[in-house]
């Protein structure tokens, strides 16, 4: 049975924060479950040490005696014990090279990995996520991107008061200063060379949910792709123009008088080619908030960077949000993830490479790959409100059983990547990867 769980500190970079479990949270587990939690101490966690030792854990570094593990973000593999069992976003479902070497560390060693990721519903939904945060915080980078960007050209906007997502202390003093924008947008208008000034979101999931959460707090109207492509008809002098591209908009079937059908998509992308290229000629700010597959069509190609903005060209699309993060993925450009403190590069499509900051020919592309960690402590209390109904359950769980056998609640029983050292049935494709 599970007796016993550790969180394992975040070590990734000086800007990872978050927590599994908050302080609430482990004083559940302990005072109503009695269950043992063991912290490793930490300096830049969110929540204190002291936080946790209140709530009944114990600070220490040896986590050898837990029968769970629990983290945010991947673990480096010499942590690892024979016959453990984790649980973390580990970024291994689609092959991530830079992964691997944890992975196949893990199934020499017998271990049991299980991945937020993947404690979805039976429909496939995620139950436990992040994914509004990375929202929230990608469109308030990506609206300061913007704002340094028009300011590098001469052109002054509102936009330039906004800070990035990392020095706003919590989400009130977001909407309160996106607040003084709008009022100012209403007031004083959109200089009339930007006009319409238009956001597109790819994507309508939690993320695009999150990202939409903050523009929606400035004027807007919202049109449909075809709309865009139509025009925008009216005036757009003190608002933004909001258009939101679902799977029908971005990509259609490679045959021929073929039609598209959504779940011959997901099962099948490799048969279906992109149908993007059109819209980007209407946007000012591209924010994407796909999951992307390497079967699937991408966004925006390298070919289509240089047809763009290459030979010095500027088209009206300035800055792509790139929520999704995926390198060489969806945005085929966007080869190198940033911090939070230098969240932008410009790419130049003639030389095909970056530079840091907004100044230079080509897109400026905002690629934060933990956006949620610049909103650590609200991110943190959300995602451990989603995740306790699960480890409440874990006491009945028998590591030691067959997975079969080990009485797992079924959402988790979904994300079990490896048990045992082995890949259950359902992600027996990941062998390959190996």
């Amino acid at each position: 049975m599970i007796r016993h769980i550790g969180i394992r500190r975040e070590d990734k970079n000086r800007w990872e924060r978050r927590v599994p479990l908050v302080p609430s949270a482990v004083q559940k587990l302990v005072g109503e479950l009695g269950l043992r939690v063991t912290m490793q101490p930490s300096t830049l966690r969110i929540f204190p040490d002291a936080d946790y030792a209140r709530a009944g854990a114990v600070i220490a570094e040896d986590l050898a005696a837990c029968d769970l593990v629990m983290g945010v973000k991947e673990m480096p593999s010499p942590f690892f014990r024979k016959d453990g069992m984790y649980l973390f976003f580990s970024h291994t479902i689609k092959g991530q090279k830079h992964n691997m070497a944890m992975l196949r560390k893990l199934v020499g060693l017998g271990c049991s990995l299980l991945d937020y990721e993947r404690i979805v519903d039976e429909k496939g939904r995620r139950l436990v996520f992040f994914g509004r945060y990375a929202g929230l915080a990608g469109m308030i980078d990506t609206f300061w991107a913007l704002g340094r960007r028009l300011e590098s050209q001469g052109v002054k906007t509102p936009f330039t008061q906004v800070k990035m997502a990392h020095e706003y202390p919590d989400l009130p003093a977001v909407k309160k200063a996106f607040a003084a924008i709008g009022a100012e947008l209403r007031k004083t208008g959109i200089p009339a060379a930007l006009r319409p000034l238009t956001v597109g979101f790819a994507g309508y999931g939690n993320v695009s949910k999150g990202a939409q959460e903050v523009f929606d707090l400035l004027p807007h109207r919202v049109v449909t792709p075809a709309q865009l492509v139509a025009g925008i008809d009216g005036d757009v002098a003190h608002e933004l123009v909001k258009v939101v591209f679902r799977e029908e908009h971005t990509v259609r079937p490679a045959a021929a008088g073929a039609r598209f059908d959504l779940q011959e998509f997901f099962s099948s992308p490799a048969l279906y080619e992109s149908a993007f290229r059109p819209y980007l000629d209407h946007l000012t700010v591209l924010v994407n908030c796909i999951f992307w597959s390497p079967a699937a069509p991408r966004l925006i190609t390298l070919e289509e960077s240089r047809e763009l903005w290459g030979q010095g060209r500027s088209p009206k699309l300035l800055v792509i949000g790139d929520i999704s993060c995926d390198i060489e993925g969806g945005i085929q450009f966007t080869l190198k993830e940033t911090m939070p403190d230098a969240p932008v590069y410009v790419y130049n499509p003639d030389r095909h490479e970056i530079t840091f900051g907004v100044e230079g020919p080509g897109p400026v592309v905002m690629a934060v790959d933990n956006l949620p960690c610049e909103l650590s402590a609200e991110s943190s209390q959300e995602f451990s409100s989603a995740l306790m109904p699960f480890i409440e359950q874990v006491p009945h769980l028998d590591p030691r059983a067959a997975l079969d056998d080990c009485r797992i609640p079924e959402p988790l029983r979904r994300a079990v990547l490896l048990w045992h050292g082995r890949f259950p049935a359902e992600y027996a494709f990941m062998q390959k990867f190996l």
